[in-house]
């Protein structure tokens, strides 16, 4: 399994309930798992999440196929 362009924690990390935010050049991301789904948003700035105009948001399932459909979903929106 590849991390790609992103420095993200493994998929444990998510399946225990953890949240992790990050960004890449200006672009923002925040990972939260949440019932048995993966919810990533996006968005570009200086504001924190709850502040900015969030620009795109996903879902996945919670499993190991999820989380690399989650990360390539993530580079897409990164080179959008």
């Amino acid at each position: 399994m590849s991390k790609g362009l992103f420095d993200l924690r493994n998929f444990y990390f998510y399946s225990c309930g953890n949240k992790f935010s990050g960004s890449l050049n200006g672009f923002n991301y925040r990972i939260e798992p949440a019932d048995n789904d993966l919810k990533v948003i996006t968005w570009h700035g200086m504001l924190c999440s709850r502040k900015a105009e969030i620009e795109s948001s996903s879902e996945f399932p919670l499993t190991e196929d999820g989380f690399e459909q989650m990360v390539q979903w993530l580079e897409a929106e990164y080179e959008k």
